[in-house]
């Protein structure tokens, strides 16, 4: 394929060959939202052809469903060690790839006219980075070589998460891939604002929330992660490399006595097309465990998976969600 220019993601998503696509924003509206989705189907759905980079989680199965939902073609590069084997069933085409295969990714694609990719699912960048020979020992292939090298090796490299997974979008692009974010189509996944539990935060938890909330943004603006745990105005975890779960966990372990709050926002620069905040039953199990009460999560620019599961765990273990 030919280059194209490098398109923003807003650009992508309003050239899309006449497919109506729903944008939430902080105040939308779900109801809103699954109705525009539903008059976009059909609508030369038989164009849309969505390639999905998939990780770890049920994001990447959920982008599927809702392009098939739509009548679009998906075709999965599933990466191995991280995606499920259940994708299969929703994916039209499918192919395991090392994490580092990012030019057979591409070609893989290609051959199935691909020409809008959405990367969706954790990556265990640790993993990837930091264990063993380092990225060198998943044998990247020389379109990985290409992309990465500025990041991991120029005098002012950075393997910060934008840094990296800009660059990896930016090769697709030359490829003349749009990358656009995986909630445009997906587009019930993104919260809305409100208090979405039955279980309603307490004064000291909107306190503790609304100490943390410019500090968690700090943190996100600096690209070092997107949590912190905060008890009585005092943070007790911050989240690196190692990621929400493992956050909440060594939370556990810091607080005892529990009753604790996670915040977890957006970037100040947010790019919609990867690295979005998620939470999901996981995250519930794992906050119940610890000894969490609440979660305070961004509007508009957070991903819950499995909303009518997640919210009613939650209940059940009486943490409030709270969306601003």
């Amino acid at each position: 394929m030919a280059a194209v220019p490098k398109i923003s993601s807003t650009e992508a998503s309003n050239s899309r060959r006449g497919l109506a696509i729903f944008r939430p924003t902080s105040d939308a509206n779900v109801n809103e939202s699954n109705d525009l989705v539903a008059n976009a189907q059909g609508a030369n759905a038989e164009n849309l052809r969505v390639g999905i980079v998939a990780g770890w989680g049920e994001y990447p199965g959920k982008v599927a469903s809702a392009v098939r939902d739509l009548g679009g073609s998906v075709t999965i590069a599933a990466i191995r060690n991280h995606a499920s084997e259940e994708l299969n069933s929703l994916a039209d085409q499918m192919k395991w790839f090392g994490v580092c295969k990012l030019g057979a990714m591409q070609r893989f694609f290609a051959e199935h006219d691909v020409d809008r990719v959405c990367l969706a699912g954790k990556l265990f960048k640790d993993r990837i980075l930091f264990h063993g020979l380092g990225w060198v020992q998943h044998a990247p292939d020389l379109e990985c070589v290409r992309t990465m090298i500025r990041p991991l090796f120029s005098k002012n490299g950075s393997t910060t998460d934008d840094t990296l997974l800009g660059a990896v979008v930016a090769s697709f692009e030359r490829r003349g891939m749009c990358v656009v974010p995986g909630t445009d189509y997906a587009t019930d996944l993104i919260a809305q604002t409100g208090i979405l539990t039955q279980c309603r935060p307490t004064r000291s938890v909107m306190s503790d929330v609304d100490f943390g909330w410019d500090i968690a943004k700090q943190m996100g603006g600096l690209d070092i992660g997107q949590s912190i745990t905060v008890k009585n105005r005092t943070v007790l975890s911050v989240e690196a490399v190692e990621g929400t779960d493992a956050c909440i966990e060594r939370t556990g372990i810091l607080c005892p006595m529990g009753h604790w709050t996670l915040v977890k926002v957006a970037k100040p620069k947010q790019d919609m097309r990867f690295d979005l905040p998620t939470i999901g039953p996981q995250t519930i199990e794992r906050m119940a465990k610890a000894g969490g009460r609440a979660i305070a999560i961004e509007a508009g620019k957070t991903i819950v998976i499995d909303r009518p599961r997640t919210l009613a765990l939650a209940d059940r273990h009486r943490i409030s969600i709270l969306s601003r």
